[in-house]
């Protein structure tokens, strides 16, 4: 398929300063606003509860904040889930997560006669040799010496506050007869968040298959989490940074880094303008366009660097203008069919999926842009401040003259 006539030059090079204003413009905004009002980091980074709901009858995002907020929770992000089949489905923030306090550990402990037993625990024979909380503070584990009576770990763990069983009639339950061993369940914060909803909203606006999805992560793995990315995109551009200094040529490398930088901090701007969340799968798509927007690159690259050989006696801008020029029809066909590709997803995809593809649209679209008015116009400056092999040449109607007869 040919889009462009063969032979034809277009001066992309002429216009190179405004758009490198632009981009400027562009990365400084961008990293204006990683600071302030700075990025809607997701439960992955931040920490906090998440479930994903689905009502059986329609519910406004204001009666459900009110009846979560009724329940004790601060802060609660209500956002609505587009879905064709559920028409009132939620995901449901908030930033408290199941945990066991130090004082409720110690409670429970002296409730299962754990330590300084006394009383009524010694002369009934419940004493408990081992106890373990889950770090999700959801779940108890219990060993006791003899048999255990699952009746009083119940009537035990009765009245102890911020601690609540799970509904059911098999919790507690004995997890090993030979070993004396039961596990007891407690109501997360996911379960609040239900038992919330199930209170404060009109009856019948929830059901048995109403719950969809519970995460949740604790405010220190989602800073380590948060760490990791950022150590990953930085990993990412250094190995990359080398591969091109390796492949090409030193004065190539600044180019393709700077570029990917513009392409990382300029969707990461766009997704905070949009008010799109950050979260782990928004750095998977991060990492996938800094790999486009070098792909994209290195094979602009690659025609340059044939032409310096073909194309003896040009000035670099007219080797860039030509190579653009001879690789412009198949840019705007790879670029193309994976930005349709990709909006497919995110027209029928959901949540996730949803996010991850409209931050590769907009990192497909701003990688061709970088590798144009990016990587190839700072190439070109530092090819005449530093190498001056190709800077000052002929005469500008003598080079048209011969990049034309040449193509």
């Amino acid at each position: 398929m040919q889009f462009f006539p063969i032979g034809r030059i277009y001066d992309f090079m002429g216009q190179r300063r405004w758009f490198i204003t632009v981009s400027l413009v562009m990365t400084v905004a961008s990293l204006v606003l990683l600071v302030y009002p700075g990025p809607r980091l997701g439960t992955d980074f931040k920490g906090g509860t998440e479930i994903e709901v689905a009502f059986s009858k329609p519910v406004s995002p204001q009666e459900i904040r009110a009846a979560i907020k009724k329940a004790g929770f601060s802060q609660p992000d209500v956002v609505k889930v587009t879905d064709p089949k559920l028409t009132s489905r939620f995901l449901i923030r908030v930033e408290e997560v199941s945990t066991i306090t130090a004082t409720e550990r110690s409670q429970i402990e002296q409730r299962l006669c754990v330590a300084n037993v006394v009383g009524d625990c010694a002369s009934a024979g419940h004493q408990a040799s081992e106890i373990k909380f889950s770090p999700g503070g959801d779940k108890i584990s219990v060993r006791f010496h003899d048999a255990p009576e699952l009746g009083w770990i119940r009537q035990r763990l009765d009245g102890i506050t911020g601690i609540a069983l799970r509904a059911g009639a098999n919790n507690p339950f004995v997890q090993s007869s030979r070993d004396h061993k039961v596990e007891i369940q407690l109501k997360s914060k996911g379960d609040q968040l239900m038992d919330a909803l199930h209170q404060n909203l009109t009856a019948g606006s929830l059901d048995a298959q109403s719950l969809l999805r519970v995460e949740w992560i604790g405010p220190k793995a989602g800073a380590q989490l948060r760490d990791s990315a950022l150590k990953a995109i930085a990993i990412s551009i250094l190995f990359v940074m080398s591969y091109i200094a390796f492949r090409f040529d030193i004065r190539f490398a600044p180019g393709a880094i700077v570029a990917m930088v513009h392409d990382a901090v300029s969707s990461l701007g766009l997704l905070i303008i949009m008010g799109r969340e950050i979260n782990l799968t928004t750095v998977a798509a991060i990492l996938t366009i800094v790999g486009y927007s070098v792909n994209d690159t290195v094979i602009v690259y690659d025609r340059v660097r044939e032409n310096l050989g073909r194309l003896r006696g040009a000035s670099f801008i007219g080797l860039v203008n030509v190579s653009i020029s001879e690789m412009l029809g198949r840019t705007i066909l790879s670029s193309g069919t994976t930005v349709f590709s990709l909006l497919a997803f995110f027209v029928f995809g959901t949540g996730a999926l949803k996010d991850f593809a409209l931050t590769l649209v907009l990192g497909v679209i701003m990688g061709t842009y970088s590798s144009i008015y990016v990587a190839l116009p700072l190439t070109e400056w530092l090819d005449r401040r530093y190498f001056g092999s190709h800077g000052a040449v002929v005469r500008k109607g003598t080079v048209k003259k011969k990049v034309v007869a040449t193509v």
